[in-house]
This record gives structure tokens, sequence and C-alpha cells, in this order.
């Protein structure tokens, strides 16, 4: 089960150019933004990875307003274990459950899920936050990823999750940011 003292949001890659090509792009930014909106409210903190930023562009401005004091790491490696300035970063923030969203599922989001497996961290990848170019490449990945030992989850579940209780502090605002 999630812990907000635990978890931590990781969305990979949510960038301009490659966005623009996304299948169910509009889905996808809606289910980010609610995930945005429920973990900054709930104080689970945000680390955004950009892939090659000058080709690829910066995070979606839609996205990237809802988390002005979010921490960036640029990285090119597909995998963003593979970027020493990520890993200092999720070292600093002391958290052993990782919630992973973003693009593209069978490739950055999946090569990252099987490396932060591998150095011992929960991965619950949230299944409605993440996509590819074409919904073949997102059904591989959600396979691979469960059966390689990432846990699956929705926004609406992780953000329930975190909270626990209908008598937590937040319930009514994350019932309004999920009904949105």
């Amino acid at each position: 089960m999630l812990k907000i003292e635990d978890a931590l949001l990781l969305i990979i890659d949510v960038q301009e150019k490659l966005f623009r090509v996304i299948h169910e792009k509009e889905t996808l930014l809606s289910s980010l933004q609610k995930l945005v909106k429920g973990c900054r409210l709930l104080g689970v903190p945000v680390l955004v990875t950009e892939q090659n930023p000058a080709g690829l562009g910066p995070t979606v401005p839609d996205l990237a307003a809802l988390m002005p004091d979010a921490i960036k790491v640029t990285k090119f490696s597909f995998s963003c274990c593979a970027e020493s300035g990520f890993i200092e970063q999720l070292k600093a923030m002391s958290r052993r459950q990782v919630l992973v969203c973003g693009i593209e599922s069978h490739i950055c989001v999946y090569q990252t899920s099987m490396d932060l497996l591998a150095a011992g961290y929960e991965v619950q990848v949230v299944s409605d936050g993440i996509s590819s170019r074409t919904p073949q490449n997102k059904k591989l990945a959600l396979g691979r990823l469960s059966a390689d030992g990432a846990k699956l989850t929705g926004v609406e579940m992780a953000l329930f999750e975190l909270l626990r209780t209908a008598k937590a502090e937040h319930f009514k605002a994350i019932s309004a940011i999920v009904k949105a």
C-alpha cells in the first residue's frame, strides 16, 4: 500500500514534440493533471524527467504549470536510472515507493521501472497515466511491467490509497479532483 511519507511521483518525458504523437493524449493529460494536483495536495514530492529537451522540447505547458517547484532532470538514456543526476535526486528524496507515469510506456517507462525494481524500489505504474504512440505498445508495456514485478494502479486508486480514509483532511479535495 502506498504511504504519503514513502511515496514520490515520477513523471517521465511528457514533452511537447513527443506528446503530439501519443495515443489518446488528451485523456493522458487529464489523468496526469489529476495525479499531479492530488500528489501536490497530499505533499507527495514530484520528480520530472525530460529526454533531450533541446530536441523534444520541455514538459507540456498544461502539466508544467501545475508543478512549478518540481525537481527536473534532463536525461538522454531511456532509463532514468542510467542518469547520475536522476539517481542523486531520487536518493535525496529518501522515498522507497515510486508512482511512475509518462511516455513512452514501452521504452522509458518500462526501462526505468525495471531498473527501479532491480534497485529495490516499490514501483507502481499508473496505468491511466502512461501511453505510447500506439495502443499496442502500451498494452505490451503493461503486460511486461506486471509480469516483471511492477504493481499496476490508476490515478483514483493511487490517490485514495494514499488517503486511506474518508476522514482524511484532504478527502473532499481529492474527491473533487478525481471527479473533475
